[in-house]
């Protein structure tokens, strides 16, 4: 009998984005990707997947552009406080982290207590934990 050696595959949560955002960050993961190309595409895939709900409804404690995030890196135990904003709003200094980045793309659409496991641009694997999501 002989073992396959294949790598488990990766169950992504269900994440959750309003039909404005999701139209703003396809629009966004599209004229990336020249310039950002891996991201752009994780982007542009997670959008892909996203449940899409209407404009007005109600997404407390999901991850929303605007959102103040709390999460966990479940590698090294650090938590962090971020808000996701868009490339242009994007400033580390004050905590504001875009959604063309990989840790901003993983983030957007999960809900406190969801982890998501996602590729740095060094080919590594990160996984991250939502602790909780202001909005």
């Amino acid at each position: 009998m002989s073992k396959t050696n294949r790598k488990p595959e990766i169950v992504l949560p269900p994440i959750t984005v309003t039909e404005d955002e999701a139209r703003r960050l396809n629009a966004l993961a599209s004229s990336s990707a020249v310039l950002f190309p891996r991201v752009a595409h994780f982007l542009a895939q997670e959008m892909e997947r996203a449940r899409i709900v209407a404009d007005n409804s109600d997404l407390r404690g999901v991850v929303r552009m605007g959102s103040q995030v709390r999460y966990c890196d479940d590698k090294t135990g650090d938590v962090r406080d971020v808000v996701l904003v868009y490339p242009h709003e994007a400033d580390i200094t004050l905590k504001r982290v875009s959604v063309l980045t990989p840790v901003g793309a993983a983030l957007i659409g999960l809900s406190a207590g969801q982890a998501i496991e996602f590729q740095t641009p060094g080919h590594n694997k990160r996984s991250l934990t939502v602790l909780g999501v202001s909005n």
